[in-house]
């Protein structure tokens, strides 16, 4: 993905990158790239293929939900910053979170937000169960890339979406493992509004958003809840 079709393939879903935001992502992939020497932050390293499956990828976020809201967004296990950091870059407007367990992708993270000047973004190094434990109903939007299984993001996170929030992971198929594990909606206070199916461009994989939205508090802890499985 070169970066005539980068810009032309955000417009495409109503995102506009400028050239300051594409020098400030190119920065970005430049520093990966640099970082990713020392620690083990992505297999992904070619300038055409950060571009397309981690940047472009990571803002089709966009497809499920109106970004453009002043909102609060959390993004848990983000790792090198997939999609909160990128997300956060392009929309000033949004109170972004990113959780990390990893202290090294913490660092590196928090040279990303000073090298380019990201003031809308907070990284907290911990886990998304133990976070969650005092940010309870926090959250407009909870969402998480290539980070575990449907149930686990499910048990894991809900705790911390508001009611009338979304949780939205990025996922590939995972039409049967939603099938499966659909008691869990009524467990954890959450609805099935429907599933935003597309594929990327270039390389056609398929990508899945599940659209889960909280209507009612969760009542127990999320670790009394996990207790029962």
């Amino acid at each position: 993905m070169n970066k005539k079709e980068f810009i032309d393939f955000c417009k495409n879903i109503n995102i506009e990158i400028t050239d300051e935001l594409y020098n400030k992502l190119y920065d970005y992939f430049v520093m990966l790239n640099e970082w990713n020497k020392k620690f083990n932050l992505t297999s992904i390293l070619e300038e055409k293929d950060v571009f397309l499956l981690h940047f472009y990828d990571s803002l089709c976020l966009y497809k499920a939900i109106d970004l453009n809201k002043n909102i609060k967004l959390l993004d848990f296990g983000t790792g090198a910053g997939f999609p909160g950091m990128i997300i956060a870059l392009v929309f000033n407007n949004i109170d972004v979170t990113l959780i990390e367990s990893n202290n090294k992708k913490c660092i590196f993270l928090e040279e990303i937000k000073n090298k380019l000047n990201i003031k809308n973004v907070k990284i907290i190094n911990d886990r998304i169960e133990n976070y969650g434990i005092n940010n309870r109903e926090k959250f407009d939007i909870v969402t998480c890339r290539a980070v575990t299984s449907i149930p686990m993001i499910i048990e894991l996170s809900t705790s911390t979406v508001k009611v009338d929030g979304y949780l939205l992971p990025l996922k590939t198929d995972c039409i049967e493992e939603i099938k499966k594990y659909k008691y869990l909606e009524k467990e954890f206070n959450i609805k099935l509004e429907g599933i935003v199916k597309y594929n990327l461009p270039i390389n056609g994989a398929v990508r899945m958003i599940p659209k889960y939205k909280k209507i009612e508090k969760q009542i127990k802890n999320i670790l009394e809840i996990m207790g029962q499985f």
